[in-house]
């Protein structure tokens, strides 16, 4: 049957806050958007489960919401349910299939592949993937899944009809991370998200489920636009022109939990684009942060304020607001990268920047080995390849940065080949480009809210990122060959100055891009 899986419902009593009735909570929830729900009652006696499901029948009725029945198919088949959840230890599919009218739908639990295929074969109506994140609501004794293994496991449903939800500690602070990292290769998705105590714990159950729904809502309209389709190198020289143009006129907030040798200088470089700079790393300053339109730097060069980190990237998830990750020496320590799956996990990031050492670590390459913050070693055979298996791993825009740069939305690449090389001898050269990326995505992002006439205006990261990597490239270009540079020490004063005087026709007519596929 054609059910509406978006915001999948899972009851648990034993979370209702102190004053809120169990049916008011549900009133509540389908109200905000709970499009189907299933009554778990792990506890209850046969007599008590049945008084429920007879209650949650009439409330889900009166909203024309599917009910499903955990487990129990002798309580689906008396109170008349569209549907029943079996785990992987209750009934066989198959038998269960058989007591069931045809009309009912079938739910299995599921958390490998293997797994997904028995269903498929069985013929399971959906399936659960799970556990994806820890959950006070279930003793989990087998890993997690994790947000970016949902796709392996969703892969065995290609050219299937069979659908999926994702179960497990989801809510709206990683909700956006959980639907991006469930997008397999062939480009299936989850169909929804199953919730359980952020709406069910929640005392506003209506705001907590409508946040939810918004979030899935968003995904499935705008998970393919990271970029905006087909590229020449003609349109991508114009469109960086126009971001900048963009960059001045909205002047968006920039939220930067950066390095400390940089702060100074990456304020002052987003200051000069046009941009207006906030270093702010408090967790409890993240919320507020989050609603201000504008873009998101993530820069954990002096790894410190982690929690600070992981705050900032879910409320800004939460707020459609873009994440630039910036992994500063990411594989110089296995506590780096340990942390920088740590925060993978934990939101959804919008743009990766990074060296070739840092991507190579990323992308669990050992081509190019790190020294430090820096890259050793001549870098990749083929760069191009690189980009796009991370920016398809990642669901995100992957911008890489050396001698000659290379961004990647997982399907175009394009090649930059503008620079200095003055660039390698001033400190944080590097985190001033991830800067620059977050400005021109910010300013994008608030675009798409403000103009509906430019086909810019929809938030395309793609084109962000090449303009962000492009304008300090290009000033760095223009900065040298000042009489008044005469090193690296009057290089950096000079490189701000150029980006504050750079023009969107400047960086039309100097921009070297080139789209190679």
């Amino acid at each position: 049957m054609d059910f509406d899986y978006s915001l999948y419902l899972v009851t648990n009593r034993d979370c209702l806050p102190d004053g809120i009735t169990y049916e008011e909570s549900l009133e509540q929830a389908l109200k905000g958007g709970v499009t189907i729900v299933q009554v778990r009652e792990k506890s209850a006696d046969t007599g008590e489960f049945l008084e429920i499901a007879r209650a949650t029948k009439r409330i889900c009725d009166k909203y024309n919401v599917p009910l499903i029945i955990d487990d129990r198919i002798d309580i689906a088949l008396a109170v008349g349910a569209d549907g029943v959840h079996l785990g992987q230890t209750d009934m066989p599919l198959e038998v269960a299939r058989k007591l069931l009218p045809a009309n009912v739908i079938i739910g299995i639990s599921c958390r490998t592949s293997e797994e997904v295929k028995r269903a498929v074969a069985g013929g399971a109506d959906y399936i659960g993937i799970g556990t994806i994140y820890a959950t006070s609501t279930k003793v989990v004794k087998t890993p997690l899944v994790g947000p970016r293994n949902i796709g392996e496991i969703l892969a065995a449903l290609d050219d299937t009809s069979v659908k999926s939800v994702a179960i497990g500690g989801i809510k709206s602070t990683n909700a956006v991370r959980t639907l991006f990292g469930s997008i397999t290769a062939s480009g299936k998705s989850l169909d929804g998200l199953a919730v359980i105590s952020d709406i069910v714990a929640s005392r506003e159950p209506l705001i907590a489920a409508k946040r939810l729904k918004d979030s899935v809502s968003h995904f499935k309209a705008s998970r393919t636009r990271f970029s905006l389709g087909d590229y020449t190198t003609e349109s991508l020289k114009g469109s960086v022109g126009k971001a900048l143009k963009y960059v001045r006129q909205l002047s968006p907030l920039v939220h930067q939990i950066t390095n400390t040798v940089v702060t100074t200088q990456s304020a002052n470089a987003t200051i000069a684009l046009g941009a207006s700079p906030i270093m702010a790393t408090s967790p409890e300053e993240m919320e507020d942060l989050a609603k201000i339109p504008g873009g998101l730097l993530i820069n954990f060069g002096t790894l410190t304020s982690l929690e600070g980190m992981i705050a900032a990237g879910q409320y800004a998830n939460q707020n459609k607001k873009p994440i630039i990750f910036d992994p500063v020496g990411v594989g110089a320590t296995s506590f780096r990268k340990l942390k920088a799956a740590e925060l993978l996990n934990a939101w959804q990031a919008t743009v990766i920047k990074g060296n070739p050492a840092e991507i190579g670590a990323l992308s669990n390459s050992s081509e190019v080995q790190s020294k430090g913050v820096d890259s050793a070693g001549s870098g990749f055979a083929d760069p191009a390849s690189v980009v796009r298996a991370l920016a398809l791993r990642e669901r995100c825009v992957v911008g890489m940065t050396g001698e000659v740069d290379w961004v990647s939305d997982g399907k175009h690449v394009a090649r930059l080949a503008n620079g200095h090389s003055l660039l390698g001898h001033i400190t944080g050269s590097g985190c001033m480009v991830g800067t620059s990326v977050a400005t021109f995505c910010g300013a994008l992002s608030v675009a798409e809210k403000k103009v509906s006439l430019n086909p810019l205006a929809d938030g395309d990261m793609f084109v962000a990122t090449i303009a962000g990597i492009s304008a300090v490239a290009v000033a760095s270009e223009i900065a040298a060959l000042r009489p008044d540079v005469q090193g690296p020490g009057t290089f950096l004063p000079a490189l701000i100055d150029e980006l504050s005087k750079l023009t969107p026709e400047v960086l039309s007519e100097k921009v070297n891009v080139e789209i190679v596929s």
